[in-house]
């Protein structure tokens, strides 16, 4: 079920749910890309079926992109849109299906950095994007993330990031201070990152750092690395990657009853 929640093209998701009566349980899943216009969430929804199939309702949100007319602060502000309008249209278009009390969130490369930053919202000051959620979530399992901008921007060849955020750490501290989830802790849900050992797009630091931070004040946050796995594998409903993140996805539902 497609379901705009914005007035712009890409204000939109695809809302899957099981067969059975509700409500159920929602996974919000945000895909990757590296927040540029050629990328949507065609990918994730065979993905987004599995999960429906296992018994939750999936929400697979689309939102603005880089080369769009996405960017900074519009890409982050869809994906808050997207979230909150779980307790408005999207509630409205699936009565007596969704229990909003049971939201978690999954995200993979670019979508990772967005559903961490959706875990952080609430941290944020009233006048962010994001900031004063009503759909605050139980869990989120992140797939390949990007948590610290500003170390992805600046350590390696990620000149994605610095499109998102339309220049360098020291041109906008601001924006990367905001964008980044690292930089949002302790958010007080547990957080899954799981990376592959043969990623080559996202350094699996980005993980191993966040988790640390997580740690450090107290979170619980959990680092799963994959021996092997590439940045795309967790991409394929087939794989071995999508098939642990899915366990992991379903694992937090499971224990939110």
């Amino acid at each position: 079920m497609r379901i705009r929640y914005g007035e712009d093209p890409d204000n939109f998701g695809v809302l899957h749910l099981p067969e059975r009566p509700g409500p159920h349980p929602v996974v919000v899943m945000v895909h990757g890309g590296g927040w540029l216009e050629n990328h949507d969430l065609s990918y994730f929804e065979p993905l987004a079926r599995s999960l429906a199939d296992a018994g939750v309702a999936v929400w697979n949100i689309e939102y603005r992109r880089v080369g769009g007319s996405g960017g900074w602060p519009t890409t982050l502000a869809d994906v808050d849109d997207a979230t909150e309008a779980l307790a408005t249209v999207v509630q409205k278009q699936a009565p007596a299906e969704l229990d909003l009390d049971r939201v978690h969130l999954a995200g993979h490369s670019a979508g990772g950095h967005l559903a961490a930053w959706i875990a952080g919202r609430h941290t944020l000051s009233s006048n962010a994007p994001g900031g004063q959620p009503k759909i605050v979530p139980r869990s989120a399992t992140i797939m390949a993330g990007v948590f610290d901008l500003s170390l992805a921007a600046t350590a390696g060849h990620d000149g994605f990031v610095r499109q998102l955020l339309d220049g360098l750490p020291q041109q906008h501290p601001d924006r990367y201070e905001m964008a980044s989830p690292i930089n949002h802790l302790p958010i007080g849900l547990p957080v899954t990152a799981l990376h592959g050992s043969a990623d080559e797009t996202v350094d699996p630091v980005q993980s191993r750092s966040y988790t640390v931070a997580a740690n450090s004040v107290g979170d619980p946050a959990e680092l799963r690395m994959i021996d092997g796995v590439g940045h795309g594998d967790f991409g394929n409903v087939d794989s071995p990657a999508w098939a642990l993140a899915k366990r992991t996805i379903l694992d937090y539902v499971a224990g939110d009853s």
